[in-house]
């Protein structure tokens, strides 16, 4: 668990959690609860929290945290990242479409017996959630998107992107992680501020353990020509209200993707946090926690 406070929050971080392993679809799934686990209760609703691609729920912890006495905040790490990386059971032919961890997802929350949620997703993970949105939108109150947007494809570009991709996943050596410095500098071109070092090791250790089938399966399938087609499409039926929150300086998803996705949907509302990039909760905490609690308060 991060060992920082965010910022003035004053957040305790040895608030009460609770950890453990569930096979969905064949594959075990790492999940947690942050504050008090759900157990079918109605005075207090779950939210969900979906991390991006080569990380974990690890990243989600403070700001449920935060949301703890509002909500029971379900993390969990997608099939083949952070510590659902285990062998598949029965021989899973799970595939990396973002489709279907979706409909992990959605089995997640079945096998655990909730039936509506409220969902906060980064970056990969708010992609999925869109989609899920979209097959399941009687399960969803309320979504918040950070991270995400549209893009455009360029054939020269992607293939450049996907061959870097796969290098950069295959050469992962797990002493990577005791070199000096090597965690500020992996989370360099993701920050416009720095985050505590204990952070940054955890987004590094995350990135060294991802299964290379998932980590770069759901990079073929996430940025491509097809992704192009589909994902403005599936902001286009959007349904459940939601708020769509860009980094001002994010160079992984451009505030101006997000600006394009909001345009295609009057029930997206967009908001840009000035001085972050492509990790806003966790670079500004405070102003983060402000937006996405006046868009809850509006419920």
């Amino acid at each position: 668990m991060a060992n920082y406070q965010i910022d003035s929050l004053m957040i305790n971080l040895t608030q009460q959690t609770e950890s453990s392993y569930i096979t969905i679809n064949g594959v075990e799934h790492y999940y947690q609860w942050v504050g008090t686990p759900y157990h079918g209760e109605t005075y207090k609703p779950v939210m969900v929290f979906i991390h991006g691609w080569g990380g974990s729920g690890r990243y989600w912890e403070s700001t449920a945290m935060a949301l703890g006495d509002r909500f029971h905040c379900l993390l969990y790490d997608m099939r083949g990242f952070g510590r659902s990386n285990r062998p598949a059971v029965n021989d899973s032919d799970r595939g990396y479409e973002l489709t279907e961890y979706a409909q992990d997802l959605a089995a997640l929350l079945q096998a655990l017996n909730i039936p509506k949620v409220y969902i906060n997703a980064h970056s990969m993970g708010a992609s999925v959630a869109a989609i899920f949105m979209n097959l399941y939108p009687s399960m969803v109150v309320r979504a918040i998107l950070t991270c995400s947007g549209i893009f455009e494809y360029d054939e020269k570009s992607f293939t450049t992107f996907h061959k870097f991709s796969r290098y950069v996943v295959m050469f992962r050596p797990k002493w990577m992680a005791q070199l000096p410095l090597i965690h500020q500098i992996f989370m360099a071109r993701f920050l416009h501020r720095p985050l505590p070092s204990q952070v940054s090791r955890e987004f590094l250790e995350d990135f060294l353990l991802a299964d290379f089938a998932a980590a770069y399966g759901t990079v073929l399938t996430s940025v491509s020509k097809e992704a192009t087609q589909w994902f403005p499409e599936e902001f286009k039926k959007l349904t459940v209200p939601t708020l769509l929150v860009a980094g001002e300086y994010d160079q992984i998803i451009p505030m101006e993707m997000a600006k394009q996705a909001a345009t295609l949907n009057p029930n997206v509302q967009l908001n840009i946090l000035p001085n972050t990039a492509h990790f806003p909760m966790l670079e500004d905490s405070i102003n983060y926690m402000k937006i996405i609690q006046e868009f809850l308060i509006d419920n």
